[in-house]
């Protein structure tokens, strides 16, 4: 697991659509799906701040850290 993003979760709440968020973002559709599905390697802080002033959250709203859990052998 690791790092997971509730973008998702934040765009439900907002009734934001993807593309309606993309565009207010100023990325793709693409990359914007890429973050929320949690495909991301990384995230600019330029685009974590335009994320939480559209989503009127803060980071912690839509990155979260859960502990990866070892394998039952």
């Amino acid at each position: 697991m690791g790092i997971i993003t509730n973008i998702d979760v934040m765009m439900a709440k907002r009734k934001m659509s993807l593309g309606e968020l993309a565009e207010r973002v100023g990325i793709t559709p693409a990359n914007l799906s890429i973050l929320k599905n949690g495909k991301a390697r990384a995230i600019r802080f330029s685009t974590l701040e335009a994320l939480c002033r559209e989503l009127d959250c803060q980071p912690g709203d839509i990155i979260e850290y859960r502990p990866e859990r070892p394998e039952n052998r």
